[in-house]
């Protein structure tokens, strides 16, 4: 089994050099059917681009290549490395996310039942001092430590889609010369 906390010290410096930020490291599957997901954002708009996945994932790659080469095997085996943005419907995974997205609807897994609920949909308050808020449309208003939630993500509704905003393409053709530069130099 990978270590993801070991593959989130290699991955989150390339992500930051290319002005990033880590949402997510996550492998799926099992075999030669192992995907090594990794998501993230563009601060400035929380999503990236094609050409922004694919500068993300040339660097992971090289990275895991080079880390591998040294003698530490970070990943048993084939896998298949995914570089993406977060979606509308992106996950729940840091403290700012909670923050940030509160007034919208989001599903949550818990990792222990909490008020006898394991599962939770229903619009997130907030986070205040590491605890989460939820209104559940069935059991109310819970407070959920951070650390007791297993997985969330937002419910894509009406709400959600209206206040996302819609990406600026302006620097694509940046990102595009920068990608055809590197390779030309391969």
């Amino acid at each position: 089994m990978a270590d993801i906390a070991r593959l989130t010290q290699v991955i989150e410096p390339e992500a930051e050099a290319l002005g990033f930020e880590l949402v997510r490291v996550k492998l799926t599957g099992s075999g030669d059917e192992r995907t090594l997901q990794v998501m993230a954002e563009d601060p400035a708009t929380g999503q990236l681009v094609v050409e922004q996945c694919m500068a993300l994932s040339r660097r992971i790659s090289d990275r895991i290549d080079a880390v591998e080469e040294s003698g530490e095997e970070l990943i048993e085996g084939a896998y298949n490395l995914e570089v993406s943005s977060p979606g509308i419907d992106r996950p729940l995974t840091r403290a700012k996310d909670f923050a940030n997205w509160a007034g919208h609807d989001a599903y949550f897994s818990l990792k222990e039942p909490v008020e006898d609920h394991r599962k939770l949909r229903g619009k997130l308050i907030g986070i205040e001092d590491g605890v989460v808020t939820v209104e559940d449309r069935k059991a109310g208003r819970i407070a959920v430590p951070l650390e007791q939630i297993h997985s969330a993500k937002l419910a894509l509704t009406n709400e959600l889609i209206a206040a996302t905003k819609p990406l600026d393409m302006s620097g694509a053709d940046e990102i595009e010369e920068t990608l055809e530069e590197e390779k030309a130099d391969d």
